[in-house]
């Protein structure tokens, strides 16, 4: 019969090399010994195929090399988009990425990162649904917590790379109103039981200081839902059927999308109606995704810098992580926006 397959052991690659145990594991991870010490340790550790325990390091260590990774909603591409990006910064410190997806509910979203602590992940990086909930607190007392986009106001987190929403609103509707525009539809993923998301608040905000009609409507982030969503908005009726008689108010002159995902439902409820984006209406999102640039017209939005948020949320987790002190826990990340084709002056009849 063949023999199983036997797991080289810590203790074997010790005697290979007359040192303690201790030593040997000091020399694995490059502490505490001197270099030919740990090359000496590290050859014998290649030839005798040792490989470390994953469950054994965690249970010396009080660390598992896994980090909860919590995803707002995942059927935002750009969301998608910036999960992997951690995932990948991680992965090249030796750090698994744990990535969980709350779908837009803030109970789900919760329960999951609740889920993730008690699963004794070393730390745990959040977009957040509901950054006022206070179930946030004890969470951020258990495990290291880095909020990305708004910070979390109940909870001392480990650290916060944050979104300038009110500089990223501010400039949208300022070009908007550049352009001529007065009335602004605004879609915003946040749902109906977190009214009060800072971006909500500060595009009230905005449409006020800069005499601006902005009707603020929830929208979920999925294509098909995003679309009857923008399809009712575009002919200002319930059910998204065309409008026979002049009832209500005229639809926007522009949409204002608080992700690109969003607006890629507004390209198709107009393309429906006979619209022409970028002429017949005004559209912008807020997060740069690479399919923005493709469509036609190339979508008008606001480049936050993604490659860099990912950086420097696993900066951070990984410094709490391992105890270290950082200069910065609070990184503002500041909005470019990208004028492209689907924004336009207001056509005058």
């Amino acid at each position: 019969m063949a023999r199983p397959n036997k797991r080289t052991t810590l203790r074997e690659v010790a005697e290979a090399t007359g040192l303690s145990t201790a030593a040997v594991s000091y020399a694995l991870r490059g502490k505490h010994v001197s270099k030919e010490t740990e090359e000496r340790v590290r050859k014998a550790a290649a030839d005798l195929g040792y490989e470390a325990d994953p469950i054994a390091r965690a249970l010396a260590s009080g660390r598992t090399s896994t980090v909860g990774v919590l995803a707002g909603d995942l059927q935002d591409l750009w969301q998608q988009q910036l999960m992997a990006a951690i995932g990948r910064e991680l992965l090249a410190g030796d750090r698994y990425a744990l990535i969980l997806d709350a779908g837009g509910d803030p109970a789900r979203e919760l329960a999951l990162a609740k889920q993730l602590r008690d699963q004794r992940v070393d730390g745990l990086l959040v977009s957040p649904v509901d950054p006022s909930a206070e179930g946030w607190a004890k969470i951020a007392d258990a495990v290291p917590v880095v909020s990305i986009g708004d910070a979390l106001s109940r909870a001392r987190t480990a650290g916060e790379v944050l979104f300038d929403n009110r500089a990223g609103i501010d400039a949208v509707l300022d070009y908007l109103r550049g352009l001529g525009h007065r009335r602004v539809t605004v879609l915003t993923p946040t749902g109906r039981s977190t009214p009060d998301r800072p971006a909500d608040v500060y595009v009230r905000e905005a449409a006020d200081r800069l005499g601006i009609e902005a009707e603020v409507l929830p929208c979920a982030q999925e294509l098909s839902e995003a679309t009857a969503v923008a399809r009712r908005v575009l002919t200002n009726t319930p059910d998204g059927r065309p409008r026979t008689t002049p009832v209500g108010l005229a639809p926007p002159t522009a949409v204002f999308c608080f992700s690109d995902s969003i607006a890629y439902g507004v390209y198709a409820a107009a393309a429906e109606a006979s619209l022409t984006v970028g002429r017949d209406l005004s559209v912008v999102g807020f997060d740069d995704h690479p399919v923005s640039r493709v469509l036609t017209p190339p979508l008008t939005t606001v480049d936050w810098g993604l490659t860099g948020i990912a950086k420097e949320a696993a900066r951070l987790a990984v410094a709490a992580i391992e105890g270290r002190r950082v200069r910065r826990k609070r990184i503002l990340c500041a909005p470019r926006l990208s004028e492209r084709g689907s924004a336009a002056a207001v056509r005058m009849t």
